[in-house]
């Protein structure tokens, strides 16, 4: 069993998701009283937001790297950022750090993969949904994916930080997020990637008529699938 590093913190209500799915993906497959070997470095939410408010996405891969770093002299044998959006730094973390990281959308666009889709709908952060990195990626796996138009990406980006990542959760919200979905279905969305770690916490399955993709439960199966493999 490899003991995993979780770089949490962005948000903290997510990274509590994070390992609350992973150590019941590890007792799921082990059984007893078996869990994970998990350490957590949690990031002052709010530097990640003050740089990338301003554009200076160097200084917040520079947050990035030193907890990486120091993941790595605490032992970690791989790096599990909690975050879809950070992972616009997934490849340079790798690289410099020298340790795998176990990357979100590369575990999404294998579970879309799976069920055949061919088209699905983007939600996230801003960065995420008009960025290139996260749909260049779903473009190299054959998917071809979708976001919502702008005044709809505003909406889903201003409640992710406004109330999501502060565990305020409306029944106003969840309307309209649902209400964006439905608009992204009728462009031809055969299904929806909840790319923001917040999101899932308040969309589910039940309440769409295509599939969503929870990527936090996604990314926490893949990292227990890394930690245990031979």
């Amino acid at each position: 069993m490899k003991i995993l590093g979780l770089i949490g913190g962005i948000s903290w209500i997510s990274t509590i998701d994070y390992y609350k799915q992973i150590s019941l993906e590890f007792n799921k497959r082990l059984g007893g009283s078996d869990y994970a070997k998990l350490i957590i470095y949690s990031l002052n939410y709010q530097e990640v937001i003050n740089n990338n408010s301003k554009g200076d996405f160097e200084a917040t891969y520079q947050v990035l790297q030193d907890a990486a770093i120091n993941l790595k002299f605490a032992g970690a044998k791989a790096i599990v950022i909690g975050a879809n959006t950070l992972h616009m730094f997934a490849d340079r973390i790798e690289e410099t750090v020298k340790l795998p990281v176990v990357h979100i959308v590369k575990a999404t666009a294998e579970e879309i993969k799976k069920l055949g889709l061919k088209k699905v709908g983007l939600l996230g952060t801003k960065a995420t949904m008009e960025m290139a990195f996260y749909r260049d990626m779903l473009t190299d796996y054959g998917i071809e994916s979708i976001i919502p138009e702008e005044a709809d990406r505003n909406f889903v980006h201003e409640k992710i930080f406004s109330e999501l990542g502060k565990e305020i959760f409306t029944q106003e919200t969840k309307t309209g997020y649902l209400s964006i979905i439905n608009k992204l279905i009728d462009k031809g969305a055969q299904g929806i990637i909840l790319g923001c770690t917040e999101i899932p916490l308040i969309i589910k399955q039940s309440d769409c008529s295509v599939p969503v993709f929870d990527t936090t439960l996604i990314h926490s199966k893949a990292a227990v699938e890394f930690a245990l493999a031979n």
